[in-house]
């Protein structure tokens, strides 16, 4: 066992030393996920993730930018040590100003194509979302917790040759951090599960900033509908008032013809009191967040995959150019305009409309992996 700094702070859990998670499932994970956007779609539209994967001796990192018609990926990988409290990978690193509420991210300019010095400062209180758990084979394939913020931005960020001046007024976004097991690392042998069919995949993550709260939207389906995960909440900025449940929520997705990508969507939230709400959504601009970040199908860089002691990569590619049967694959990161209609009250907001429906899905008439919409 190594001790690190972590260790003379008061916070173990179980009878480890804080490098060690309480569990030796390989497909522990620690995650952070941020997303940075402007006030129109023009602006970079920039996502950010950092992973620990303690029982694989791995950290890594990413940042994903969409600007314009392109699409830049810089991600780097080390070896994991003892210090835990080591938040950096190569030229990226986090810094933890003050817990729950405002943190530093820094990428230096290091040939990758773009570069950041940007401070994320929490608008609503960090809030706790449903814990997310699903077996496959008896085996627990998924037990996470995670908790959402939604918040501003300030300081710099310079993509190519073009930089920006990022000021809390008009640049806003969400992070969340993850934790638990979910498939990280390297493909594990299938055994009895390759005589399976794989399981459908329907995913909807909204985050949507309106003017003194935030509404979130957690929801996973199969292919029948059957909710897996079902959350919605609408989190105060006021730090004194519980966050509100918003009732069982039903979607209307409108694809753009030959894709799976939404063009509209229609959630309506309904109270059992009978009270509803009801948010438009139109998407603005696509982040492809699985090409290149380890959230998607490439076989050479996955979440937790062993890269070596330290490497830096990063790739610029024209978002025409990505492969359109991946993204049938991978979920996609939508910057939306919402219109929010409660009652008499209507209000229009920003924000992230994550999205996937991966293999059949009854209510939209997919029956296989590769179908697209009419």
């Amino acid at each position: 066992m190594t001790l690190s700094s972590m260790d003379d702070y008061p916070v173990h859990q179980v009878a480890e030393v804080i490098r060690h998670p309480g569990t030796s499932d390989r497909n522990f994970y620690d995650r952070y996920y941020f997303n940075c956007h402007g006030s129109d779609p023009s602006l970079p539209w920039l996502i950010v993730g950092f992973g620990v994967y303690p029982n694989l001796g791995v950290t890594d990192c990413f940042a994903v930018l969409r600007h314009g018609g392109d699409h830049r990926v810089f991600r780097a990988s080390r070896a994991l040590g003892a210090e835990r409290s080591d938040l950096s990978v190569g030229p990226f690193r986090i810094e933890i100003e003050e817990g729950l509420e405002r943190l530093r991210l820094v990428l230096d300019d290091d040939n990758v194509g773009m570069s950041f010095d940007l401070t994320f400062t929490g608008i609503s209180p960090a809030t706790l979302e449903a814990r997310h758990f699903q077996r496959r084979l008896d085996r627990v394939f998924i037990d996470t917790m995670r908790f959402v913020q939604t918040g501003s931005w300030s300081g710099a960020l310079t993509v190519a040759d073009e930089s920006f001046d990022v000021t809390p007024d008009t640049w806003r976004g969400n992070r969340d951090r993850s934790w638990g097991v979910r498939p990280v690392g390297e493909p594990e042998p299938p055994g009895r599960a390759v005589t399976e069919t794989h399981g459908s995949f329907f995913w909807i993550y909204a985050v949507i900033a309106c003017r003194d709260h935030s509404i979130v939207v957690l929801l996973q389906e199969t292919s029948t509908g059957e909710r897996v995960v079902d959350e919605t909440q609408r989190i105060w900025h006021d730090r004194d008032r519980p966050a509100e449940w918003l009732g069982r929520v039903e979607h209307t997705i409108t694809f753009r013809p030959g894709t799976r990508e939404p063009i509209a969507a229609t959630l309506v939230f309904t109270r059992p009191g009978g009270a509803v709400t009801t948010v438009e959504c139109v998407p603005q601009l696509a982040n492809f967040l699985g090409f290149g970040t380890g959230y998607g199908l490439e076989q050479d860089w996955r979440h937790g995959m062993w890269q070596g002691e330290l490497e830096v990569q990063n790739s610029h590619t024209l978002v025409d150019d990505l492969d359109d049967t991946m993204k049938l694959f991978c979920p996609i990161d939508h910057l939306t305009e919402f219109t929010i209609s409660d009652g008499d009250s209507i209000e229009r907001a920003r924000g992230l409309f994550e999205f996937a429906v991966i293999g059949p899905h009854e209510q939209y008439g997919f029956t296989d992996f590769i179908d697209v919409a009419d």
